[in-house]
Formats: C-alpha cells, structure tokens, sequence
C-alpha cells in the first residue's frame, strides 16, 4: 500500500508540473548554526500566495509531506518541506539533515532540531520573500511550533500543529508556557487517545481564533493522519481545509 501511494504521489507531482500548476525542487539552507539543511520547495505559480512551513515528525524526513504538500499547493498554498537534524527516513526519502549532522557530530535529539525550524522561518521570510507565513508541525515539531510563533510572534500568522504535547523543556519552559504568548490562529489535531496530550497548550490559548479536531475513529499520530491509506483521512483533510480557509 505504501507503494501505490508514493507512486500516485509521484504522478499526481508530474500532472501538475505538467499543466504549470505548480513546481517541486529539492534546495538547501543554511541553519542558525550552519549545518546545510535540505528541503523540498513546493511552489504555485502564484508566489505571492502564502507559504506553508512543513516540520516531519520522529525519526521521519521531509517525505512525510510527499503526498501532503500537492494537495495544499492545489488549495493555493506554496509550500517547503525541511529534513530537520533529528529524524530518519520516510516514503523512500533519506533525511539529509540528519544524516550531515551525524557527519559532523552535531546532536539529534528532538530540542537540537530548534536551529534548523528557526532558519527555514528566516529562510521563508527573507529569501522568499513571503507575505504570509503559516508553520505545521508533527508529533516533536508539532510542539516546537508553538515556541517559534512564541519568539518570531511578527513572522508567524498561523499554527497548525499535529499530535503536540509538553514533550520537554525549552529555555525551561514547557510548550504550555509557551503557547500564552501565541497572537496567531491556531489549529491542532491528533488520534483520539492523545488530546489529553494538548489539552494543556489548547486551554493555554489566549487567542480567540483557535481550533481542533478528534476523529470518529481512533486516528493517527502526526501528520500521516492525512496519507490517503489511513482511515479517517477525509476527516482531517476537511478540518484543515476549513482553517486555512481564513489565509487565502
């Protein structure tokens, strides 16, 4: 099954090249402590549309958003993906990052991964130029987001943030601590079983704009709640649709 589904991927890419909808190229970026980042750029042929910051979960690579990141480009969003120094490989995609920063020795753990989601943030804002700037993150990321709209609360204008919890401690502070200082919407959603997980950041919110999803069923634990394989992806395909509705 995982097959088909990174082969239909990969033709659903070649349709839309085809046709100038949209343009995918693998690129790399320096981070904040110039360890060579890769990514992959999903860009619309408009590029003054918004762009969508993809963070991967655990022990995952920028290949989690294979299948994601077309069907956000078909909704009018521009995307890059990013392999951050703490994961491995997913849907046939080596993680890049890590795999430069075991080179050089440099850690991997879940917080060490902070560097790399703060340059692709710059990498967004001054390179691309982007008008609008929304951050999407996955089990570990999914909670470092709220940390980086905390500290760059000019440079973020929305959340999406699958599976978060207080996983640990940044400068001391969980990510609930963090999540008081969001000015921006946001939206979070996980498998049923783990909303006890972020209930803690949800209800720390003092925003107004400010969303979540439980499926029916039991779900799944980060982003690959949307692959087309897992049950229940129609769900949260129409919960995410409904909250970048207000960015385009």
């Amino acid at each position: 099954m995982k097959h088909i589904t990174i082969t239909l991927t990969l033709f659903l890419l070649f349709i839309m090249n085809t046709f100038g909808q949209i343009s995918k190229k693998t690129i790399t970026l320096k981070s904040t402590d110039d360890l060579t980042i890769t990514a992959d750029l999903y860009q619309t042929s408009d590029k003054k549309a918004p762009y969508i910051i993809l963070y991967h979960q655990a022990r995952y690579s920028r290949g989690e958003y294979l299948e994601i990141a077309p069907k956000l480009n078909a909704m009018g969003f521009n995307c890059i993906a990013i392999d951050q120094r703490s994961g491995d490989a997913i849907n046939g995609v080596v993680n890049e990052t890590h795999r430069e920063a075991e080179k050089k020795g440099l850690a991997t753990e879940y917080t060490d991964a902070w560097p790399d989601l703060v340059a692709a943030l710059l990498y967004v804002k001054n390179d691309l130029k982007a008008q609008k700037i929304i951050v999407w993150g996955s089990s570990y990321s999914s909670a470092l987001v709220f940390v980086l709209a905390s500290k760059y609360p000019g440079d973020v204008n929305g959340i999406l943030s699958f599976s978060p919890g207080d996983y640990f401690k940044i400068d001391g502070k969980i990510m609930s601590v963090y999540a008081e200082n969001v000015n921006c919407p946001v939206f979070i959603t996980s498998s049923k079983s783990e909303e006890e997980s972020w209930r803690p950041i949800y209800n720390n919110l003092s925003i107004k704009d400010k969303a979540y999803y439980l499926p029916e069923g039991e779900g799944f634990h980060g982003s690959k709640a949307l692959w087309v394989e897992n049950e229940g992806h129609e769900g949260y395909w129409k919960a995410v649709e409904g909250f970048l509705g207000q960015f385009r």
